[in-house]
């Protein structure tokens, strides 16, 4: 195993939301691309009843979670560096509201301008003590997460991103690895335990949840909201416990560079997806299992992309973006090449 450098937090993070990137795409061309319902016994259907089990409400909250995480990270160094840390905050979170809301005129289920309005009130949050910050977004998730209130739960996983960044639970991981092995534990017994409940609860047919579902959907879905935050944990848990292993860190570095361009993916995604249904026709003609074909083609197009782009870039081209406005300035983009001058 290799030890966590305090450097090499980033990177973890850069992983995570990789990952998280991997599962919001599956959910959201649904839809987009208003895919059909899929007949009953198909594998279709199968297909439908996988994702509610493992991915609706599993990745919206990772990436809600290491936006609280970022909101952390990025006035705490900005602090550091003798800026305005809050006034910078204002900023980026202006700029991430108005790509927002040009986003969610195609994708109305988008979450930037969510992050930036729910950024925007957990300011003062920054000052808060890491207990106070932790119990408070505990309290509130549990209790959300039990009315099912799936927008709102933005705002404790937020929260309780702040808090893992005053806490420094992305550092030195090595050095804790039984805590999260034990951690791991506790959530496979409790995610298990979660997901026979939903699954029992599942409808006996494929459903459209987009349009009104009847009594039995909406108690499976949202038993699945429920349980999100604790599946979430787990993933994220065996994901970290996994990159102590440097060959795990080489397999899935196409993850990391897929996470570092993040906010370029994530809109791109949006775009691709239209771009397939106006070329392809698949609006309302879209099979299940083959929305899935069309996910796994976009990562092959933006992962080999992102990697590509990094090599020479120092940011993703809307992260260059950010930033200029962030800190109306312009830093440079292209890497210098090692013997250019």
């Amino acid at each position: 195993m290799k030890p966590t450098e305090r450097t090499e937090r980033i990177e973890i993070l850069d992983y995570l939301r990789g990952f998280a990137l991997l599962g919001i795409i599956l959910v959201n061309i649904l839809p987009l691309l208003s895919v059909k319902l899929p007949e009953q016994g198909t594998g279709d259907a199968s297909y439908q009843r996988f994702l509610f089990l493992f991915v609706e409400g599993r990745f919206y909250t990772l990436f809600s979670f290491l936006f609280g995480v970022g909101f952390f990270l990025f006035i705490s160094r900005a602090n550091a560096k003798g800026k305005n840390g809050y006034f910078l905050f204002l900023r980026r979170v202006a700029a991430l509201f108005i790509l927002g809301w040009f986003h969610v005129k195609f994708h109305p289920g988008e979450a930037l301008t969510v992050y930036a309005i729910t950024g925007l009130l957990l300011l003062p949050f920054y000052k808060l003590k890491k207990e106070h910050n932790l119990a408070l977004g505990l309290i509130l998730l549990i209790a959300l997460s039990i009315m099912a209130s799936k927008l709102f739960m933005v705002v404790p996983l937020m929260l309780l991103g702040i808090a893992a960044g005053q806490y420094r639970l992305f550092e030195g991981v090595a050095g804790k690895v039984k805590k999260v092995v034990i951690c791991i534990a506790l959530l496979l017994i409790v995610s298990i335990t979660g997901l026979i409940y939903q699954y029992q609860h599942a409808p006996s047919y494929p459903f459209g949840f987009y349009n009104g579902v009847d009594e039995t959907t909406y108690q499976f879905l949202s038993i699945g909201i429920m349980i999100g935050p604790l599946v979430t944990a787990l993933y994220v848990g065996v994901l970290i416990l996994l990159l102590q292993f440097q060959i795990v860190q080489k397999l899935l570095s196409p993850l990391k560079s897929y996470g570092r361009m993040a906010l370029t993916n994530y809109i791109f995604q949006t775009v691709f997806i239209y771009v397939a249904g106006y070329v392809f026709n698949l609006f309302e003609s879209l099979t299940y299992l083959q929305s899935l074909f069309v996910c796994v083609t976009i990562y092959s197009i933006q992962i080999p992309f992102s990697m590509i782009w990094l090599r020479f870039f120092h940011f993703g081209p809307l992260e260059w973006i950010w930033r200029v406005v962030t800190y109306l300035e312009v830093p440079p983009l292209r890497k210098r090449v090692k013997g250019v001058h």
